[in-house]
């Protein structure tokens, strides 16, 4: 069975389109499972009840960013090994170097289409085919 059919992914967006633009490129490489959330807070609880294998979430939301989402998953320790991913359309190296350091697996660079997103997740998980 390729990876990409068993890979449970939680995309956190605080936009609908943002989510929608996230869902539609995994649909396009074959990843079927996918869970989404509005902010970090509402993809902390989720994830905290059910983990997926990685996270991949904006940077820039209310109530709980994409960093503070990540340190929130690094300190529980069902979560403290998921893959992450943070999607951002700031080109500040500090901010990845300040992920780096809570365990940050990767980020990916707004804008992006469906090959992008696939080469970064499979620096994280490996080969999906």
């Amino acid at each position: 069975m390729p990876a990409a059919k068993q890979l449970s992914i939680m995309v956190v967006d605080d936009t609908s389109v943002s989510r929608a633009l996230l869902f539609d490129s995994l649909d396009q490489i074959g990843i079927k499972n996918v869970k989404m959330a509005k902010d970090g807070e509402e993809a902390f609880k989720l994830m905290s009840a059910a983990p997926c294998h990685l996270v991949i979430s904006d940077f820039n939301m209310p109530k709980m960013d994409g960093m503070q989402l990540l340190r929130a998953l690094r300190g529980n320790a069902p979560t403290s090994k998921v893959g992450f991913i943070l999607v951002t359309g700031s080109g500040d190296k500090s901010l990845i170097l300040e992920g780096k350091k809570f365990g940050l697996n990767n980020y990916l660079p707004k804008p992006f289409d469906a090959n992008s997103l696939k080469t970064c997740i499979e620096a994280v998980v490996g080969k999906l085919s």
